[in-house]
């Protein structure tokens, strides 16, 4: 949600940041602003839209200045419009940007009212902006004031502050949102996130949670929770200013589809040798842990839930041991029962999802064996807080409909299947045979891929429909969910997914001439049943669009596209497999109608609020 930058140096900065909103446009892109310190006022320029309008404002209306903020918004409290677009200021001398959400701002803007103060927009952001104006007026200086304020807010946010009162110096808190403070030569920055800031150095400091730092351009000073002034480690980034490209692809979706065979061949490298997991991949404490797991505990939101059911099958089929997957944002507001030496594992893109992280804290306090974290961004939140991790190595992840990342997910679940089958029902034998099916699925990934043309085409015959309906059986009911959340998210179209076997219990009324249904057919032991509720759905007058292994025997007829797919895809192979054309048929039809398929409408990247 929101993206926010930052800069303190002896150089203009709106250009860096400008460049970082454009790094940061993923996690929102309702409206736009910048602002700089002038010789006696806050200047400010906000547009509504993207980045590229608040460029054109200042190409017609240069800002200039050695202090400034920047913020691109996914809107929350109050609509998108320039009134409700960051950065707000209280006065003209003091400007704030933020990434969160204030749970008791009702309370705090009537007692600020009743002092006196002004309210301009609809966002919970302006009582911010408006209490540090009022410690300000008391007496403390900016950090003091900042200080004061953040003890007396409720939520989660990531805050910048600047003010004329102290021109060369920013100050910023954290707590339940990302912040990450970049180092350079006489120059400091802060972002949401270290793409933000590799243009410009890969030295950053990561603040915990309930940090307050104080930085100027020759100085970073920290303080934790309680006050104390503590020392952040400076780490180096591995990520080059160039690691988000399209690649010569029109979109970043597109490109993130055809970089899946190297991202999972790149999360499978050092991992898996000679016929076994190296269980030290998950950390130190792997084997000890996966040893004594008796129950597993998934938690998840959006496409990571998809990849965790894919999970829950395997575990359960294949090391024997009962899985339970639940969606992160529900987790918290129950009594879970947690099984005793229950291992609790969260799966996240980002590493910074509001929702799994508050999950992630809970689950600490709840007595699971140990906490494991699946997640693509090794400078993440919930890799800090985890005592187990596995990276998913995907690379960055620009368009908002995951692809590489849920494929890498897979791979990584793969692995854990494989960690806890060493010590639950896999003996060394087998444990060789699904090595050597995890590291073919880059290969058959690339084949797959060749659907690229028949997909485009096949996408034509979705541009006017208006619903469509995904059936999956066994481990493959996940990826028909996976498929219709990608048809939905990008072009707009309705789409449901249901195990194959519900259809009879309703949504079969759905099903006309009008309504593509869409079916997933590896050659498994559910095969011959998914072809009965194929049966029912062309006896109904349903157009039928079947991914079939060639060896599934199903047979193209009027009525019923089959497309084939690569042969001889085992059950712990095909998840990963088969939701590649599924990407593609997503992807052709959004670019059809035209819509906008790297950024959709109402949707961000990292989800940090709840």
């Amino acid at each position: 949600m929101c993206g926010i930058v930052g800069a303190v140096a002896e150089r203009n900065v709106i250009p860096i940041l400008i460049e970082g909103l454009n790094r940061l446009e993923y996690r929102g892109y309702d409206s736009a602003g910048v602002a700089t310190l002038g010789s006696s006022q806050v200047e400010r320029r906000r547009r509504l839209g993207k980045v590229a309008e608040l460029q054109a404002a200042l190409d017609s209306d240069p800002l200039q200045g050695h202090t400034g903020i920047a913020h691109t918004r996914w809107a929350t409290h109050g609509v998108p419009s320039e009134d409700n677009a960051h950065p707000h200021v209280s006065g003209d001398d003091l400007a704030i940007v933020h990434n969160g959400i204030i749970e008791n701002h009702e309370q705090l803007r009537t007692e600020l009212e009743a002092d006196g103060y002004r309210f301009d927009t609809d966002t919970d952001t302006e009582v911010i902006v408006h209490r540090i104006h009022k410690h300000l007026k008391s007496g403390l200086d900016l950090l003091g004031a900042v200080r004061a304020t953040v003890k007396e807010l409720e939520g989660a946010y990531a805050l910048v502050v600047m003010s004329i009162t102290d021109p060369d110096r920013l100050v910023l808190a954290r707590a339940g949102c990302p912040v990450v403070i970049g180092e350079g030569i006489g120059e400091h920055f802060v972002a949401s996130d270290v793409a933000a800031l590799l243009p410009v150095t890969r030295r950053f400091v990561f603040l915990e949670e309930g940090d307050v730092a104080d930085i100027t351009p020759g100085q970073l000073r920290v303080w934790d929770a309680d006050g104390q002034e503590v020392k952040r480690p400076v780490t180096e980034s591995e990520l080059s200013a160039d690691a988000a490209d399209k690649g010569g692809y029109r979109h970043f979706m597109l490109t993130e589809i055809h970089e899946q065979p190297r991202a999972v061949a790149q999360t499978l490298e050092e991992r898996v040798a000679g016929g076994r997991l190296l269980e030290a991949a998950f950390g130190p404490a792997a084997a000890k842990v996966f040893a004594q797991t008796r129950a597993v505990h998934i938690i998840a939101c959006g496409t990571s839930y998809h990849a965790a059911l894919v999970a829950s099958y395997l575990i359960e089929q294949i090391c024997r041991l009962p899985c339970r997957v639940e969606i992160a944002s529900e987790f918290r507001y129950r009594n879970p029962v947690v099984l005793d030496n229950t291992l609790f594992v969260s799966i996240s893109q980002s590493g910074e999802t509001a929702d799994t992280l508050a999950a992630l804290r809970l689950a600490k306090e709840e007595g699971f064996l140990s906490t494991l974290a699946i997640c693509n961004v090794p400078e993440s939140s919930l890799v800090r807080e985890s005592e187990l991790v596995m990276l998913t190595r995907a690379g960055p992840e620009i368009g908002v409909a995951s692809t590489k990342a849920f494929t890498t997910q897979l791979a990584a679940l793969s692995m854990l299947v494989l960690g806890l089958g060493k010590y639950h029902n896999v003996d060394a034998e087998r444990e060789r045979g699904l090595v050597k099916r995890l590291i073919e699925i880059p290969a058959i990934i690339e084949r797959t891929l060749a659907l690229d043309p028949a997909m485009k085409e096949l996408a034509e015959r979705f541009v006017e429909k208006h619903h469509a309906l995904f059936l999956g059986r066994g481990v493959l009911h996940p990826v028909a969910m996976e498929g219709a959340l990608k048809l939905k998210e990008i072009s707009y179209i309705h789409a449901e997914a249901y195990a194959a076997g519900e259809l009879k219990h309703g949504p079969l009324a759905l099903v006309d001439d009008d309504m593509p249904v869409i079916a997933v057919a590896p050659n498994n032991d559910l095969v011959e049943k998914l072809k009965s509720n194929l049966m029912e759905v062309r006896a109904r007058g349903g157009e039928l669009i079947v991914f079939a292994d060639p060896e599934a025997g199903i047979a193209p007829s009027d009525g019923v596209t089959v497309i084939e797919m690569p042969d001889h895809v085992t059950y712990f192979q095909a998840p990963a497999v088969y939701t590649i054309p599924l990407q593609l048929l997503s992807y052709h039809v959004a670019v059809l109608k035209g819509t906008d398929v790297d950024q959709p409408r109402n949707l961000a990247k990292s989800v940090t609020v709840e």
